[in-house]
């Protein structure tokens, strides 16, 4: 059986160089801030994301702010993340729904931030953890790999990764784990040549069990 306790307490004690977006959702925890740096991420990597998003809060920090800047000006300050045209102009309907529909308030529950136009499953849950301390698993490319790589669980797909993981992972990792698997799966257990002679959580996975 695979040991989550001590795999979270390993990686954590790892301390292996974070990502430019873990950096930025370490240094921004407001639910908003964080919406809209996930909506700049999709499909980019952090590289570009980071320096972008900083780019972007130079022109306002809250959904009145944005509901009021001419998407083209918010497109030059996102270039060039991925497809930032078209991420310019839903930062900008986002906002002015919230301002519109939600008093500005970005809303605490899945159920309500998926109606937003390109908001999925994998953002809301991210904006939950990070913005609101919320405790929710966010699924990413790295949680599905690495989660199955270990043998903790057997699934096909993020979405069904995040369900299961629902079922099996203790309450209290919820939160942390997005970032934890994030860095593990940048520095060490990487899509193509995992680097498992480095990999201080060797020793739990699942061919070593």
């Amino acid at each position: 059986m695979v040991d989550i306790d001590k795999i979270v307490a390993t990686l954590k004690a790892a301390k292996q160089p974070q990502s430019d977006f873990v950096k930025l959702m370490d240094k921004f925890k407001d639910p908003y801030i964080v919406l809209i740096s996930c909506i700049l991420s999709l499909r980019t990597n952090d590289r570009t994301t980071y320096p972008a998003t900083l780019r972007m809060l130079e022109l306002g920090h809250t959904p009145a702010d944005f509901a009021k800047v001419d998407p083209k000006t918010l497109e030059k300050a996102i270039y060039p993340v991925g497809f930032y045209a078209n991420k310019a102009k839903q930062i900008v309907e986002l906002s002015k729904e919230l301002v519109e529909k939600y008093d500005s308030k970005v809303p605490d529950t899945i159920e309500e931030l998926i109606k937003f136009k390109g908001v999925g499953r994998k953002t809301a849950n991210l904006v939950l953890s990070e913005g609101f301390h919320i405790p929710a698993i966010c699924v990413d490319v790295h949680v599905h790999r690495i989660f199955n790589r270990l043998g903790y669980i057997k699934t096909k797909n993020p979405e069904e990764t995040e369900f299961a993981l629902r079922e099996k992972l203790p309450k209290k990792y919820w939160i942390d784990i997005n970032s934890l698997m994030v860095t593990h799966g940048q520095n060490v257990c990487k899509p193509i040549k995992p680097n498992c002679p480095a990999c201080p959580i060797e020793k739990y996975c699942e061919k070593n069990i």
